[in-house]
């Protein structure tokens, strides 16, 4: 991760949107959070991603000021952690929610404007935006009782945009949606950093982090173990093949083609180049096994987290 030097309150308004420096979080004899350290650029969308229990929950509470850091520090769009004035400039969608079922989508976020706190006189303007932003304007009165669960997972996202906060975190924001709602997601993110809006997000679905971030954290037991641009870290191609009549004994003699996603019938190469794809296609006949599909890849964001992954697991 880029480290810089702390941000004075004198540079706040060109601060980067976080930074953090050996941030760690124990629960008793627990790491759940070990020494992270990041900065994340003002407009950038930033991918923090990592299996469950990896800490990505608690490195958004501790950066959000719900939970104290054990030990280090860390600034939010050039003030510390925890800063209540910084707040009302910080968006949050959080993964579990409810809102009151007998409250319209306009009335929760009037109550999310009270909260922020919105000066009373933006408010109809706020929650108008919000509602267009994420195409709830014609449900604006309609009680959330009646709302699907994407509905409402849209509702929550026009919560965290209210007031046009400069630094957004999104957890798992297209976990209830459905493809075309997945999509105007990725464009309000998108809308979101051209404007100059920072957007740090959770999410398991790789392929939407591949699609939309500029930068990607892989963080497991509580530590970052990659992190960068998608071209600094996809480097790699991978070789997906669809092969029957191989046992367990001719899948493990194919270990010099590299790592090996075995799926059963459906095998991914995940670092073989293009150039071996003859030698392991005879190697397979060679073995017995019978192919049906092969098709050459690069590197998708998946591969490369499960390899990074694997790589931990055999420390």
């Amino acid at each position: 991760m880029n480290q810089t030097a702390a941000p004075t309150s004198g540079a706040a308004a060109s601060s980067p949107a976080i930074h953090t420096v050996d941030l760690t979080k124990r629960f008793g004899g627990t790491v759940a959070l070990a020494g992270l350290s990041m900065t994340v650029p003002r407009g950038e969308v930033f991918g923090f991603l990592g299996p469950n229990g990896a800490g990505k929950t608690t490195a958004v509470k501790v950066l959000l000021g719900l939970l104290a850091p054990s030990s280090g520090e860390g600034w939010l769009l050039g003030q510390p952690i925890g800063d209540l004035a910084t707040r009302s400039r910080i968006g949050y969608l959080p993964e579990l929610f409810r809102y009151q079922y007998w409250l319209s989508a306009r009335e929760v976020l009037s109550v999310h404007c009270e909260l922020a706190p919105l000066p009373r006189g933006s408010w109809q303007s706020a929650i108008d935006e919000a509602l267009d932003i994420v195409g709830l304007s014609d449900r604006a009165r309609d009680r959330v009782g009646t709302f699907s669960k994407g509905m409402q997972q849209r509702l929550g996202l026009g919560a965290a945009l209210l007031g046009k906060p400069e630094l957004v975190f999104l957890d798992e924001p297209t976990s209830a949606l459905d493809p075309v709602g997945r999509h105007d997601v990725r464009r309000i993110i998108r809308e979101l950093a051209e404007r100059g809006t920072a957007v740090f997000l959770n999410s398991h679905l790789l392929s939407e982090v591949e699609q939309v971030c500029d930068r990607v954290a892989v963080v497991d037991h509580g530590r970052v173990i990659a992190s960068g641009t998608m071209g600094e870290l996809l480097t790699g191609s991978a070789v997906y093949m669809r092969v029957t009549g191989l046992d367990a004994g001719a899948k493990a003699k194919l270990s010099d083609y590299g790592p090996l996603d075995d799926e059963g019938e459906r095998l991914t190469f995940t670092k073989l180049g293009q150039e071996r794809i003859p030698e392991l296609v005879a190697q397979v006949i060679a073995l017995g096994g019978r192919i049906y599909e092969v098709i050459p890849r690069h590197q998708t964001l998946e591969d490369r987290f499960l390899q990074l992954l694997g790589s931990e697991e055999d420390k």
